[in-house]
Parts: C-alpha cells; sequence; structure tokens
C-alpha cells in the first residue's frame, strides 16, 4: 500500500510524530500513569536528579545564561550608549516582579507584548539599538535578547504568577483560549490534547506535563542550551506538523496570554531546568 500523505513516510522524526499520533488518538500512554490532578509546575514531574539540577545555582547550566545577562544589564550601548541599570538601578529590587505580570500592554504599539518584547523595545527606544538588521541584538532568540530576558526573569524567581489584569487584554486572551484548544496540523493535535487531557500520563518514557510558562527562559537538557518559550511553542507546532508562525507574531503572545492565566500562582523558576 503506497503513503497516505507526504507526513507518513518522513523519517526518524516523523516516524516519532506518527507514533505520537498514534498514542494519543488511542488514548495510549506508554508506562500510563493516574493523571495528574490539580495544578503542578513541570518541575514536579522531572526525575530528582533534574530537580537536584536545577535547584543548585551552581550546577544548573541556566546560571551562565543569568550571567551573561547580569553584563549586558550593566553595558551601556547604542546610540545612547545607556545601560539597563542606568534607568532600572538593580535588576534584583526593580525587577523582581516584572516577569510574573507579562504579557502587558504596549500603548504605542496599541496590543500585548511579552517581557522579551518589551526588553527589545526598550533597547530600540531609549538605547538606540539598531531594529532592522536580521543581525541585531534585539531578536527574540539572539544571544544577548535572551540573555537579557533571562536575567529579568531570573531576578523575579520566586514569585507567583499574575496575569494583567488590563481590560484590553480580554480579546487576546480569549484569543489564546481558543488557540490552546484549538486543533492543528496533520497530526490534528491541540494543546489540550497533550497538556489537559493527558497530563500526567507517560509516553515514550516521560511524564507529559501540564505545559505551564513558569520557567521560561529554561534550559532544557534536550536542547543542551537555554531557550524562550516560543522556541518551545515552535517546537510544538513542528510536533504536530503545522506551519509554524513568524518570530514574535501575535500568536504566540494570544497563546503566552492565556498560558500564564492558566498557571496564575505558580512560582516562577528561571533558569528551570526541564528534559
Amino acid at each position: 500500500m503506497g503513503c497516505i500523505g507526504s507526513w507518513c513516510c518522513p523519517g526518524p522524526s516523523g516516524l516519532f510524530a506518527l507514533v505520537v499520533w498514534l498514542a494519543l488518538q488511542c488514548g495510549v500512554a506508554f508506562g500510563q500513569t493516574a493523571p495528574a490532578t490539580g495544578m503542578r509546575s513541570g518541575f514536579d514531574t522531572m526525575s530528582a536528579s533534574t530537580q537536584a539540577m536545577q535547584r543548585d545555582d551552581a550546577a544548573n547550566p541556566g546560571m551562565l545564561t543569568v550571567n551573561e545577562g547580569a553584563t549586558l544589564w550593566s553595558r551601556p550601548e547604542g546610540a545612547s550608549q545607556r545601560a539597563c541599570a542606568g534607568c532600572h538601578g538593580e535588576a534584583s529590587v526593580s525587577m523582581k516582579t516584572a516577569a510574573a505580570r507579562y504579557p502587558r500592554w504596549d500603548e504605542r504599539l496599541g496590543r500585548p507584548v511579552g517581557l522579551s518584547q518589551r526588553i527589545a523595545l526598550c533597547r530600540q527606544r531609549y538605547q538606540g539599538l539598531d531594529a532592522g538588521s536580521p543581525n541585531t541584538p534585539t531578536r527574540h532568540d539572539s544571544p544577548a535578547q535572551l540573555a537579557l530576558t533571562t536575567f529579568v526573569a531570573h531576578a523575579a524567581r520566586g514569585a507567583r504568577l499574575q496575569p494583567d489584569t488590563d481590560p484590553r487584554l480580554v480579546p487576546w486572551r480569549e484569543r489564546g483560549r481558543i488557540r490552546f484548544d484549538q486543533r492543528l496540523g496533520q497530526l490534528d493535535l491541540s494543546c489540550a490534547n497533550c497538556h489537559d487531557e493527558r497530563a500526567g500520563l507517560r509516553l515514550g518514557g516521560a511524564t507529559i506535563p501540564q505545559g505551564h510558562p513558569n520557567g521560561y527562559p529554561l534550559y532544557r537538557l534536550e536542547w543542551q542550551s537555554v531557550g524562550s518559550l516560543q522556541r518551545r511553542l515552535r517546537n510544538c507546532l513542528t510536533g504536530v506538523r503545522a506551519e509554524l508562525w513568524p518570530p514574535d507574531a501575535i500568536e504566540y503572545i494570544e497563546l503566552e496570554l492565556h498560558l500564564v492565566n492558566r498557571a496564575a500562582g505558580l512560582l516562577i523558576e528561571t533558569p528551570a531546568v526541564r528534559p
């Protein structure tokens, strides 16, 4: 029998995706256990050794990125030769809860922005960094931008996620909720299929988490690097064989608004460590 579509014979990564699809469609989880009850951070479902790595700042590889961000925080840059610290002072004080309240509304853009976008906008508007070059350090997943975002989010570690209550965010958050429940891609799966319906079950030896964003940016052992929430969402889109949204597309921010609302009250763990 021939292929039923271009996705059925795409090599090892496609084969894994097909196995995932079959498992989820049939309600099967390998090494199945009872689903989790209540709201749980991804930290709670990790192995003891990975939890220990996150707890110990000397062993947590994400702390290297935090240190890089600390250097950038105090470095004068751009046409204005101003540093973040010149306006905001010590991040441990001024940024103590900032990351817990994003995404937030941006008056100039007339739409919500995430923490990384807010930092990029500040660097462009007040430091005078170039926003147009493909190599600009303010691009979402550039090393410099990722380091600063991780540093600022780390300053809020231990704070509880507090979704912004600005009424202008309501329709954007609702669109994010719809996206979370929407089936996408050739595998016809939604975020909710994995992270609501099957959270706590096991698939391929790993526990399916509830998909909360309280550790981002985080160090993922699979990546061997620190990555953003948008990177994780792109991975999920790729996993269900859906078309990717462009970097910093509003779809990511809408979905993040819903994810933060869904995780309200969880502690920020940045930089978390995940498998």
